[in-house]
């Protein structure tokens, strides 16, 4: 339970929703901050602006998947105003506040190292972004199939990565009765893939190893399909970039050579926001109360 304990949101999208249901069933003094078009009346849950004041006695802060951008902005489809999470904001929390997020930019990073208030990134922990890779998965399929004219089954595939969401996406293609190859780095990941009955390869060879595929979904996030890469692949074949913004494909080229390549990050807040609220708010409200036992063992 989390009873007795203020948990402030302040802006995100649909999956916050669910996350918001968790905290009041479990009793927490929910504060939402952003939701000034959302529909739904919580019970238990109060809505209030963006102020040093509303923030002063916040135990637990809870900030959209990306927490903000450059600038300290924070996006929110329930509020129609801009959202800016200052220094000023930051400076009146509690010392013994926790701010969760998703991933944070070094903005926000080091605004709360400033006032030395820690910081939670949910999507670097395993188990939430091994469950996250399921909803993922799913919604690269479906971009898949929306944008091809031959069937997964039997086609040439190539995934690049072997993290949480690379080596789902491989299982999964492979499973369906795609011929897949997988592009990696290291060689325990060489190994794993070949245990696991796929096809690996060392990422050198990508340029010698998309001649003839169909359909390559990456999940590096750094530049790795680049030009040369891209040149090398028939102009019928579909990029899906799975990876963070700005992903790691040279859209820019992919366009001018007139082939389809998509970005698609934060897929399991688009295509299953429900399932992608409820893998947070189970993993966020047994973290809140973890902090909050260790928090009342500390001041005994």
């Amino acid at each position: 339970m989390l009873t007795g304990i203020h948990v402030a949101f302040i802006g995100g999208d649909a999956r916050q929703i669910e996350v918001i249901k968790k905290c009041i069933q479990l009793d927490a003094i929910v504060t939402l901050i952003g939701f000034d078009n959302l529909e739904s009346i919580f019970t238990g849950a109060t809505k209030k602006p963006l102020t040093c004041d509303v923030l002063k006695d916040v135990d637990a802060l809870i900030l959209p998947i990306v927490g903000t951008d450059d600038k300290g902005f924070v996006e929110s489809i329930f509020c129609s105003k801009q959202l800016q999470f200052l220094d000023t904001h930051a400076a009146s929390l509690k010392k013994d506040c926790v701010v969760y997020t998703g991933m944070a930019k070094p903005y926000l990073r080091q605004l709360l190292a400033d006032q030395e208030i820690k910081l939670v990134e949910l999507l670097s922990r395993d188990d939430v972004a091994i469950y996250n890779s399921i909803p993922t998965v799913e919604g690269a399929l479906m971009m898949a199939i929306q944008n091809t004219d031959f069937t997964i089954h039997g086609s040439q595939v190539i995934v690049l990565g072997f993290g949480r969401v690379g080596m789902s996406m491989a299982r999964t293609l492979d499973a369906l009765g795609a011929r897949v190859r997988v592009g990696v780095k290291r060689p325990e990941h060489i190994a794993r893939i070949y245990e696991m009955g796929i096809q690996p390869f060392h990422l050198d060879e990508l340029k010698q190893q998309v001649g003839n595929v169909d359909i390559l979904f990456n999940t590096i996030p750094q530049l790795i399909v680049t030009a040369d890469v891209i040149a090398q692949m028939t102009q019928t074949a579909l990029i899906i970039d799975l990876a963070s913004k700005p992903g790691g494909t040279d859209f820019r080229f992919a366009e001018k050579r007139g082939m389809k390549a998509l970005l698609a990050p934060s897929l399991p807040g688009i295509v299953a926001p429900r399932t992608a609220g409820q893998i947070i708010a189970n993993t966020l409200s047994r973290l809140i109360a973890e902090q909050s036992s260790i928090q009342k063992e500390e001041s005994v």
